[in-house]
């Protein structure tokens, strides 16, 4: 036991270094090496036309200009009917309808948390959510927003286990009841009770009768499946057995297009803890099949698929830590500048975590040769 705790401390100490190192960094043919911020031969992520730490958005994965411009009408009129009127024109079966409800929510319980107060679930800080359920109750975006509202707050104002954890997440069961009846069709309402159908503990057979609702109306539908894999988590109600086949028989169904091939990189990074203490971690078989599946799926995905982004995210996260620096900068030149994604929304600070990985791809890169002229773009 004690040299598992020796281990781990390596590791969270390498992890420190490279945070407080990362300035320093410069790429040369002989490695990376440390030298002053202000050396001439420093790299420079800015070269590349990165954008600088305090511009990168975190609210989303990759760009929605639709979504942003309605975002900042809501916030600032306090009106819901404009996003009421994008969530309509958004196709219910899509990736990006469930991203824009996620991003609704998310935008009520940040203003939730920044202005507290007032009653009816949404406070004083979200009124225009409240007002869109109060005034528009057959809604079906509306119901589908607040059911995602209720679930964002449970997970990120109590503890799993607690009674005010549970008694919130079944008013979003509730909401999630509501939701699907205004909108039979919708995958969305049941994509949105996976997280509950997590944090109630919901069992087996229940769990996997409402999964059956979902591939009824979405069978390729990315987010369900990333919603779905974490129940199947040893740290939720699996095991790394059951979330490994759970990835793997997806990809292995992916219809020609889909990102599905890369669930197992999801599966990957979900239980890191248990095996990144493997000699050589990077170049074992399960991660080097599941970095190629993912690479895979975002070089035959759409061009318009909102879901490669986080896909692309993700494949920063292992091609940096494999020392694959090409590889790392072919992804980070079509993410950079949003950063709401994994591994990066984990963290406390997930522009500073994006940018450390960010600055080890550019010295890496320039170590082996690379330079802003000869990176693809």
């Amino acid at each position: 036991m004690e040299i598992l705790w020796f281990l781990m401390a390596l590791v969270l100490l390498g992890t420190v270094l490279a945070t407080v190192l990362r300035p320093y960094l410069r790429g040369r043919r002989d490695g990376i090496r440390l030298v002053s911020p202000d050396a001439p031969d420093a790299a420079d992520p800015a070269a590349y036309d990165f954008l600088l730490q305090e511009q990168l958005d975190v609210r989303m994965p990759g760009p929605d200009p639709d979504l942003v411009d309605v975002l900042d009408v809501v916030r600032g009129t306090q009106n819901w009917r404009a996003a009421s009127q994008l969530l309509a024109g958004t196709g219910a079966e899509g990736e990006r309808r469930w991203q824009r409800v996620q991003a609704f929510a998310g935008a009520a319980s940040l203003e939730l948390q920044q202005q507290p107060g007032g009653t009816g679930g949404a406070g004083a800080g979200a009124q225009w959510l409240r007002s869109w359920r109060t005034e528009a109750p057959k809604d079906a975006g509306g119901a589908a927003v607040q059911a995602e509202f209720l679930v964002q707050q449970a997970f990120r104002t109590s503890t799993p286990g607690t009674d005010e954890f549970r008694i919130i997440l079944e008013e979003a069961r509730a909401a999630c009841g509501q939701a699907a009846l205004l909108a039979p069709g919708d995958p969305i309402p049941y994509v949105v009770e996976l997280a509950i159908a997590r944090g109630l503990g919901y069992p087996r057979t229940e769990f996997e009768q409402l999964w059956l609702k979902i591939l009824d109306r979405a069978p390729a539908h990315m987010g369900a499946h990333l919603a779905a894999l974490h129940y199947w988590c040893e740290k939720w109600h699996g095991s790394r057995e059951l979330a490994y086949s759970f990835a793997e028989a997806a990809a292995a169904r992916a219809p020609q297009g889909s990102l599905l091939s890369a669930l197992p990189l999801f599966a990957v990074y979900e239980h890191m803890s248990e095996i990144t203490l493997v000699s050589d971690f990077h170049n074992t078989g399960v991660v080097r099949d599941a970095v190629e599946g993912a690479l895979y799926a975002v070089h035959s995905a759409r061009p318009d698929d909102p879901m490669t982004a986080h896909v692309r995210h993700l494949l920063v996260f292992f091609l940096v830590q494999a020392e694959r620096w090409g590889e790392a900068m072919a992804q980070l030149v079509r993410v950079d500048g949003h950063v709401g994604a994994l591994p990066w929304t984990v963290s406390a600070d997930p522009a500073a975590d994006y940018a450390v990985y960010r600055a080890l791809a550019v010295a890496g890169y320039e170590a082996n040769g690379g330079s802003p002229a000869t990176l693809p773009r």
